[in-house]
C-alpha cells in the first residue's frame, strides 16, 4: 500500500509541476484573429474570429458545451468540456492556426473525424499539442507536440516553451497528410499505403477499425484536462464539396 501511495502521489506532484493551481487568463493583446488580405483573395474561411463559436460544437452533441470559451478573443478550454468538433466536415483543405499550452498541458488537433465511434479518436487522428518540457507524455517520442499521434515523431522538437504560441499548418489532400509546426514539417503519411498500415498494426488504435479510413471529416480539438488556447483558425478548401459529398452542419 505505502508502495502504491507514494507512487500515486509522485504521478501528481510530476503532473502538476508548474501546470496545478488557478488556471491562467490570457490577455487581449494575444488574441489576434483575421486573414491577411492574401488569404482572403485565396479563399481562405476563419473558423473562429474571436467573437463567435457559431463553427464549433461538442462531440456528438448539437451546442457546445461551456468548458470551451471566448476567453479575451481567444478559443480557450476553460473547464471540463469534452472534445469539440467543426461542425462542417472537410476533405482535402489546408488548416492553420497558433496554439499555446498551460504548463505540463497536454492537448491536440483532429482532422477527418466522424462521430460513429465513443470519441473522434475512433476515426480522426491527432496532431499532438503538449508541453514536451513538463508533461510526462513526452517520454514517448510520438508522443510529443507535432507529432502524427502514436504514429509518427517529430525527428526534432519545434516547439517553442509553454506559454508562449505554436504555429500549425496541416496540408490534407487526397490520401496525402503533412504536419508543420512551427514552420516544419514534423509527420507526413499517406492514408492507407502500406507504410502506413504498418504504422498502425503497432499502435494504440488496432482495435478502432474505422480509425484513419475517411478522407473527409470533422476537424476537432481535444480536452484532455489541460487548459489550452487557440486563435486565428483558418481553413482553405482545396477541393469545393460537392452536393453529395458534403455532410449538412448540424
Amino acid at each position: 500500500m505505502y508502495r502504491i501511495v507514494v507512487g500515486l502521489a509522485a504521478m501528481g506532484l510530476l503532473s502538476c509541476l508548474g501546470g496545478c493551481g488557478e488556471d491562467p487568463i490570457i490577455d487581449a493583446a494575444e488574441c489576434g484573429n483575421g486573414l491577411t488580405a492574401q488569404e482572403a483573395d485565396a479563399g481562405w474561411e476563419l473558423l473562429f474570429d474571436g467573437s463567435s463559436l457559431e463553427h464549433w460544437r461538442s462531440y456528438q452533441q448539437e451546442t457546445l458545451d461551456p468548458g470551451w470559451a471566448i476567453e479575451n478573443g481567444c478559443l480557450a478550454r476553460v473547464g471540463g468540456g469534452g472534445d469539440i468538433i467543426s461542425r462542417r466536415q472537410f476533405g482535402d483543405f489546408e488548416l492553420k492556426l497558433e496554439w499555446r499550452i498551460s504548463d505540463s498541458g497536454n492537448s491536440g488537433i483532429f482532422i477527418r473525424g466522424d462521430e460513429l465511434g465513443d470519441s473522434i479518436h475512433h476515426s480522426g487522428y491527432e496532431m499532438q499539442i503538449l508541453d514536451n518540457a513538463g508533461h510526462w507524455d513526452a517520454r514517448n517520442p510520438t508522443h510529443r507536440s507535432g507529432a502524427y499521434y502514436d504514429m509518427i515523431a517529430p525527428d526534432h522538437d519545434t516547439t517553442v516553451p509553454a506559454g508562449t504560441w505554436n504555429q500549425v499548418h496541416i496540408l490534407a489532400k487526397g490520401q496525402d497528410v503533412e504536419f508543420r509546426l512551427n514552420g516544419r514539417v514534423t509527420a507526413a503519411f499517406t492514408q492507407g499505403s502500406s507504410q502506413w498500415q504498418a504504422l498502425y498494426a503497432d499502435s494504440k488504435f488496432t482495435d478502432r477499425p474505422r480509425y484513419g479510413t475517411l478522407l473527409r471529416g470533422h476537424i476537432g480539438f481535444q480536452d484532455h484536462w489541460d487548459k489550452v488556447w487557440l486563435r486565428n483558425i483558418r481553413i482553405l478548401e482545396l477541393t469545393p464539396p460537392s452536393a453529395s459529398s458534403s455532410a449538412p452542419e448540424r
